[in-house]
């Protein structure tokens, strides 16, 4: 039997689970394409799994991927879980029992380190201060040269200012841990994309000091979403931060 992963749950978590060995079906969870999600015991761990058939390879779009979050948080309101990345598939019992047996510590080490917390996601859209010209000059001499000194002026302006903005929103929500990403817009504005790793019993706290930043940052543009499973730090050093512009 082949399967599809969507994640990996804390095994204690499901009694029904008991000393079985072979995947049980998971209640009132549906999974890829309409099919029954089963719980499948790995040591301490369970995996969340439906079946899968290759030739559905073609479906796999937009809405599957969206199934597949969805799987995922339904997951989330039971137990601390790893979400797998979309589209992981097993060919057999085997290879499922093999993955997880060879990763089991550093799986472990995740969900003990990632146990009652949560994701927050802010979405930060403000002007560019310095645009600049849209086309660089590109005349041979010393046009050329002062142009790219401009580009380089205009790059290290933006770097401190996402960075100045960023550092304002960690000490606004004091996040345990966060990433962060920055790029500019076609618009010209730029976007500050935020993913704040925070305790589940704080996620009415964090959303209160959201609504003081939306009235004291007046010149940004904020949208919040979460609490989701924490995505963003399963697979990378919790304490990593991203600038990109």
């Amino acid at each position: 039997m082949a399967w599809y992963a969507y994640c990996i749950a804390e095994r204690q978590v499901f009694p029904e689970l008991g000393r079985h060995r072979r995947p049980i079906p998971l209640a009132g969870v549906t999974g890829l394409f309409g099919n029954q999600t089963f719980l499948f015991p790995a040591s301490e761990l369970a995996v969340i799994v439906s079946e899968h058939n290759p030739e559905e390879i073609d479906k796999l779009d937009q809405q599957a991927a969206k199934d597949h979050a969805r799987v995922i948080a339904d997951c989330f309101k039971l137990s601390t879980v790893l979400p797998f990345r979309f589209n992981t598939t097993f060919a057999d019992d085997d290879s499922l029992r093999r993955s997880v047996r060879s990763n089991q510590r550093h799986f472990l080490a995740n969900i003990e380190r990632l146990r009652g917390k949560a994701e927050m996601h802010l979405k930060v859209l403000v002007d560019d201060t310095c645009p600049g010209n849209a086309a660089r000059d590109m005349t041979v001499g010393q046009q050329y040269l002062t142009s790219l000194r401009e580009s380089a002026s205009r790059q290290r302006e933006r770097q401190s200012k996402a960075r100045a903005l960023s550092l304002q929103m960690h000490r606004m929500f004091l996040p345990i841990a966060e990433e962060i990403t920055c790029k500019r817009m076609e618009s010209g504005k730029m976007l500050l994309d935020i993913a704040h790793l925070i305790d589940n019993k704080t996620v009415e706290r964090y959303q209160n000091k959201y609504s003081a930043a939306t009235q004291q940052l007046k010149e940004c543009s904020m949208q919040l979403s979460g609490p989701w499973p924490p995505y963003h730090f399963v697979h990378r050093n919790p304490s990593t931060q991203q600038h990109h512009v």
